[in-house]
This record gives structure tokens, sequence and C-alpha cells, in this order.
């Protein structure tokens, strides 16, 4: 029977598929931590409040790319190149979504409307980290090999939900409502799109390593055209939604070191 889980698992299971899906998400893990860098360091001098929590969160992206590297090197795999259909990041910023890299290499102080466009944005794909990382522990959470690296993936990816949730309600309150509820929208509605089109060229590339049938690919990408399905009529509204979280001040400490896999 084709499950979430078997699907997991024969990738996992396999090293050319294994090693393209820790490549994957190493590649946009760090990505992520570069992006978080520049905006600490360029951040809005009205919200300078902001840049610790902000490095914080650039700093455990980058420990999430060191971890998947570690995953690798402990099974004798190097990372591969990432294929451009399944670069995440890069295919939202060319829709538009976040801040641009161009603007992020710049010695320019960012605006506090593009800290609030940040913030909003990362709202929205930390909704989808955090769901995929307590999906891989509900799975996986006990494996030898993979269970404590995603575990602690998974709690900082709460942390990082945790965060946006936060800020982005402060931030309200301070008279940003109009262009935080425009942004998520705008952001989540891109998002499902990329999240589609990264998911069908991930499962076609996963496809071809592992040898699938025919009639095994065409299931699978009904699926993936399922969820953005049900996520384009009603399923993006959980994506724009602001509530106070449990984990009040989520990233107001330093990042925990990389443990050793």
């Amino acid at each position: 029977m084709l499950t979430a889980k078997s699907l997991f698992q024969e990738i996992i299971d396999d090293d050319e598929s294994f090693q393209l899906f820790c490549s994957i998400a190493a590649s946009g893990e760090s990505q992520g931590g570069w992006e978080n860098a520049r905006i600490a360091a360029l951040v809005a001098p009205g919200m300078r409040d902001l840049a610790p929590k902000i490095t914080r969160h650039g700093a455990d992206e980058d420990k999430h790319g060191r971890i998947f590297n570690a995953l690798m090197k402990k099974r004798g795999l190097d990372p591969v190149p990432v294929p451009p259909d399944t670069d995440y990041t890069m295919l939202l910023e060319r829709r538009g979504i976040g801040l641009a890299h161009d603007k992020l290499r710049r010695d320019e102080p960012l605006t506090e409307r593009d800290i609030v466009v940040y913030l909003a944005h990362s709202r929205v794909t930390e909704e989808r980290a955090a769901a995929q990382m307590q999906l891989l522990v509900r799975y996986f959470g006990g494996d030898p090999e993979l269970g404590k690296a995603i575990r602690m993936i998974c709690n900082d990816e709460d942390n990082h939900l945790a965060y946006c949730h936060e800020e982005l309600l402060r931030l309200n309150y301070e008279g940003h409502g109009r262009l935080i509820q425009s942004t998520l929208r705008e952001s989540a509605l891109a998002e499902i799109q990329v999240y589609r089109d990264v998911s069908l060229a991930v499962m076609r590339h996963m496809g071809r390593i592992l040898r699938w049938p025919k009639a095994k690919a065409a299931t699978l990408a009904a699926g993936i055209h399922g969820v953005y399905a049900y996520e384009r009529a009603a399923g993006w509204h959980k994506m724009v939604d602001l509530r106070m979280p449990e984990r009040r001040n989520a990233l107001g400490g330093p990042a925990t070191p990389v443990p050793a896999f």
C-alpha cells in the first residue's frame, strides 16, 4: 500500500535518493541561513531589537544545513547539485515573494516595510516547514539514524513559527496590520503553487532514481495536485491566521549547537 511513510522510507533506504533528498534540504536551509544573516545585518534602524532573533533564526537554519550534510557524511555520501526545479527558495524569489537577494547583497539598511514582509513570508514558509518536520518525526522520530536529527530540527521549526506569530502580532498592534494581511495572503497563494511545482519535480527525480513504474508516478502526481486543489480552495487560510503562540520569546536565546551524528 502506498502511504506517506512508505514513500519516505523508500527514499531514505536508497543511498542515491537519500543523497538528493538531503542535498535539497541542506541547500534550502543554507540559503535561509544566509538570508537571515543579511537581514539581521541590514535590519531597519527602528527595529534593531529584532536583530538578535533574526540572527538566531539564521543560525538555526545554518545548523540544519550542517545536520543534513552530516547525515549524508555518516553514510559516506557527498552533497550533489540541487536541480533548479527543486530549489524552493529561489523559485519563491522569482515569484517576488520575500526579500530579493540583490537587495540583501547591498549594504543599504532595510525599511520597516521590508522587515514586515520578511516576517510575513517567513510565517508562511515556516508553517510548511513545521508541518513537514512534524510528519517526519511522527514516522521516523524513533529511527536510530535519523530520529535525533529530525527531532532537533522539528523543535527549531516550531520555535521559528512561534517567533513569526508573536512578532507579527506585535507589529499588527503597532499599525502594520494591512500590510501584514496583504503580504500573508500574497505569500500563501504563491507558496502553495511553488510547493506543488517543487513536489512534482522532486517526485520526478526520485522516480527516476528509484525506477518507479508509470502508474506509481501518476498516482503520486495526482496526490500532489489534489493537495494543491485543497490548499488553493481553503487550506491556504491556515497560513495567514495569526495567534499568540504557547512558546513565547521562542528565539530569545542562543542557537543550540549541532550534536554529533
